[in-house]
Order: C-alpha cells, then structure tokens, then sequence
C-alpha cells in the first residue's frame, strides 16, 4: 500500500422521526384530552396513550401530566405542541395544494360585517390594481386556525391581544346612535335630545354584552346624560350588521359602529342624530401569520388596506 491507511468510521443514522405519535400527540395537545384526540382520530383512548408513550420515551421528557380525569402539557410538552402543530398544519396546507393543483389564492378571513359592509365595496380597487391577484373572503367570527384554514390575512373585531401571529392596528372604532333618515323625519322633531330616545326602539348587538370597554346602549346614554330611556329595551341581534341593517330598514336606533356605517352615512342610507361619541377598547386588527407576510401578494394586499384606511374621511 503506498498511502496511508485510512479508516472508514460509520455515520450513525439519525433516528427516524415518529410521525405518526407526532400527529396523535398534536391532536391530543390541542384538545387537551386523550378521548377527544382519539375521537378525531378514529382510534381509541388506549391508542392515543400508547403513541403519547412512544413519543415521550423516544424524547426522554414527558409530555403531560396525568390527573386522573384531565391531563395537562407539561413545559416540555408546551413548547413541542407549538412546534408540531405548526408544522403540521403547513404540511396538510402544502399536501391540499398539491392535490387539488388549484393556482394560489390570497384568503382573507374576516367577519361578515366587516366583509359586508367595509371591505366588500372597495375591494374592486384593489384588483383594478392587482389583477393576477386572486382574492377568496372567508367570514366568520371565531378564531382563525391560520395553518388548517390556509388563511394568509386575518382582519378581526377585537382587543388586540392575539398571539402567534403578527398583529397591527387598522380601524379604531368609536361609538354612537344611527337611525335611517325616514325614523329621523317621523320622529316630527322629537329625537332632538338623547331624552328623547324613549321615542324611539332601540336596536341591540348581542355582540357588545359583558365585553369590559365595549360600549353598549347602557354606557351611551348614561355618558348621554339620557336618564330617562330604558336602557335594556328594544331587540336584540346577533351581531353589528344584523342590528345596524335593522336601523337602515327604519326598525329603530343602533349603536354604529364607525368603520361599518362610514359608506351608509356617506350614501345618505343612515344618518347620525346626535354628535357624541364613545371610545371603544375593540378595533379593527390586521393579522398576518409571520412566514406569510413577506409575500407580494400579501404585501400588496395590506399595503393596500393601509392606504384604503388612510383615505377615511
């Protein structure tokens, strides 16, 4: 032999992941319970558990701590289900995009106020301006699974306090009385005062109850000074849109909130009988998960709503 002698020392192969105990241990991370991750799963209880074991030998950390009718994520198994869930859900989002090959939307999910009676109407600018840009609106008011609901914007009703995601303020949304213009002309001069909305039925939004700094009729008119309306009669809706299209209808006098009445006061459909406003701790969020954000369309797509919010009047 004319060179030296080389020894071949052997890779030792990373052990493979266990992808199946990954995915049961999500499911039972995010319910927080072995019965309804096996429920979801279509396997028993006792085959959650074992895949739970599996995994937490496989880490050497436990996982959960086992009270005798819950269970509970310990600090290591907090910061993996984070983890896990996240990859997850990108894994199931790729998956649905290459099996159905359908081209790349950009989904927004928002409420249906918001969806109705703000974004809806200029919503033609933005694909004036973006044509090859294919926009898809999801509505709903619960939270927004951004990874299994393949969202990339989020625009949510809210305090602000979100988590996991990237969040910045885009509407404040004061309070006040709108009515239609026709209550307004029956009323012959008598919804001069706040007083005289006893005149008057109020509209009620379900959505505004036991939400601390979220104004409801009860805190207008006491700030109002209206001492003689009742302040918990009249109907009441399950949501801001429902109540404010029953004002537009001429059925009574709604709480406005401004963001969703801007385009009905400006086209003449509500009008705004008395000047006082009130603060709300709720506003208008745009939500972005952070690996989607530094895509152009979802840039584009924001910028976009920045400057529809700077044109407010």
């Amino acid at each position: 032999m004319t060179g030296p002698l080389r020894w071949m020392v052997p890779v030792k192969a990373r052990p493979t992941a266990p992808l199946n105990a990954l995915r049961t241990f999500e499911a039972a991370a995010r319910h927080l319970s072995f019965n309804q991750a096996a429920r979801e799963l279509f396997v028993t209880p006792a085959a959650v558990s074992h895949q739970v074991k599996h995994l937490e030998a496989y880490l050497g950390v436990s996982l959960f701590q086992r009270n005798h009718r819950a269970v509970a994520l310990t600090s290591d198994g907090a910061a993996l289900a984070t983890t896990v869930g996240d990859l997850l859900g990108q894994l199931d989002l790729a998956l649905e995009r290459a099996r159905t090959r359908a081209p790349h939307e950009l989904r927004v999910t928002t409420m249906e106020s918001f969806a109705a009676k703000w974004l809806a109407p200029r919503l033609h600018r933005f694909h004036h301006a973006h044509p090859n840009v294919r926009v898809r609106i999801d509505t709903g008011n619960e939270h927004a699974d951004f990874l299994r609901g393949g969202f990339d914007v989020g625009i949510r009703y809210g305090a602000g306090n979100y988590t996991g995601v990237r969040a910045e303020l885009l509407l404040k949304a004061p309070v006040f009385p709108v009515c239609s213009p026709a209550l307004l002309a029956g009323t012959a001069g008598r919804l001069q005062r706040s007083d005289d909305l006893r005149h008057c039925t109020l509209l009620h939004d379900e959505s505004a109850t036991d939400r601390p700094g979220v104004p409801a009729w009860s805190h207008w008119l006491e700030a109002a000074g209206a001492i003689n309306v009742n302040a918990s009669a009249g109907p009441v809706f399950p949501s801001i849109y429902l109540a404010q299209e029953a004002a537009v209808a001429g059925h009574g006098v709604a709480l406005g909130v401004a963001p969703l009445v801007e385009d009905d006061l400006r086209q003449g459909r509500l009008v705004k009988p008395f000047s006082l406003e009130l603060e709300n701790r709720y506003a208008f969020w745009l939500i972005r998960r952070e690996m989607a954000q530094d895509r152009p369309d979802v840039q584009a797509f924001c910028q976009w709503l920045g400057e529809e919010c700077s044109d407010r009047p």
